[in-house]
């Protein structure tokens, strides 16, 4: 047992409570921007408060997601570029609830580093917040952990938990009115967005690339700022194409692809037919594809392949859903319909991917 009388603190130890701090301080104003009905976005306090009733609900069924951001993480800390690593973290957890038909109402993050980058983290909780602004929820609270030991000194981690409100009667899906020959509506993704970076940062390192390399499919970009382009927040264009009363089902499409998701939203009884060759992939997916000679199935179940959300739309107010994403910047495709099935749902697909 040491006899060493010098006094040790809390810094000594590796966790810097001044830094902290004046990492509160800095976000502040970015979380007071998110201010919505129900909620004032002040920081500070032991919990996040939110008002249903002042948000205008009589009747709500809360729907909550937690999510993180996964292993590209990996890729921001080796190039040290964070700016749209907030929106990715929004767009795991919100683009969840609007699924189910709910508005995403307030936000709370986790962050936890081996040692307290402010630079580096602000420009996270400042991306979370604009994405936040951008979905019309509020970043109501948050956490942010020095863990020296656990994490390397310039390692990090993140999590968000969302939680949003619909009315009881508007909660999707309605499998009970799903029919065959519905139209299934893909709306196009920006990129890998945030799953399977596992494997694609594989694939960087099986061909011996640098992540300053040219990216050959997003020239000029770097092979690091291509593949860190942020997940696409579908909130506002899917709230605005279940206002117009043709959706019966959305299915965010994450880990698992297209193959794994889509069935997430479908009664049994009913198949998803997709047509392959009904849209075109930013091309991330092609150089993946070629470069390691991924099998098409592998693409389908790993990746979203350029379709992030699919929606499950009334034939006769397809138009209307169409031109309801299209308002909010997206592009929506046709890219099937339903057909009967046995059983459990399941995709079945026709055509091959444009690679």
């Amino acid at each position: 047992m040491s006899s060493d009388p010098t006094p040790i603190t809390y810094k000594d130890a590796g966790v810097d409570i001044d830094a902290g701090e004046a990492l509160v301080e800095r976000i502040a104003p970015a979380a007071k921007a998110t201010r919505r009905p129900g909620a004032d976005a002040d920081l500070g306090g032991f919990g996040g408060l939110f008002d249903l009733k002042a948000a205008g609900y009589t009747d709500p069924v809360l729907v909550a997601s937690t999510d993180g951001v996964g292993t590209k993480l990996k890729i921001a800390i080796d190039t040290g570029h964070y700016d749209g690593l907030g929106q990715d973290l929004v767009a795991m957890c919100v683009n969840d609830i609007v699924v189910q038909g709910a508005e995403p109402l307030f936000f709370l993050d986790y962050y936890a580093s081996g040692k307290l980058n402010v630079d580096a983290a602000a420009k996270i909780v400042e991306g979370i917040a604009r994405a936040c602004k951008d979905s019309g929820c509020a970043l109501i609270g948050g956490e942010t952990a020095e863990m020296p030991g656990l994490y390397a000194p310039h390692d990090f981690d993140l999590a968000g938990f969302s939680v949003g409100a619909v009315e009881r009667g508007a909660i999707l899906p309605k499998t009970a009115a799903m029919r065959a020959g519905d139209v299934l509506i893909g709306v196009g993704s920006s990129g890998v967005h945030s799953n399977g970076f596992s494997l694609v940062r594989r694939v960087v390192e099986r061909l011996g690339l640098s992540y300053e390399s040219c990216a050959t499919f997003a020239n000029p970009s770097t092979l690091g700022e291509a593949l860190l382009t942020p997940t696409r927040l579908y909130v506002l264009s899917g709230l605005a194409a279940i206002k117009t009363g043709g959706i019966k089902g959305l299915a965010h499409i994450t880990g698992g692809g297209l193959t794994e998701n889509t069935p997430r939203a479908l009664p049994a009884g009913l198949d998803a037919e997709i047509d392959l060759g009904a849209w075109t992939m930013p091309g991330v997916f092609a150089w993946l594809a070629r470069a390691a000679a991924i099998p098409a199935d592998e693409m389908l179940r790993t990746f979203n392949c350029g379709i992030g959300l699919v929606a499950v739309a009334a034939p006769e107010r397809a138009d209307a859903v169409l031109d309801a994403f299209r308002s909010h910047g997206d592009a929506p495709y046709v890219i099937g319909s339903l057909v009967p099935g046995e059983g459990e749902a399941k995709v079945r697909y026709r055509g091959k991917l444009k690679l």
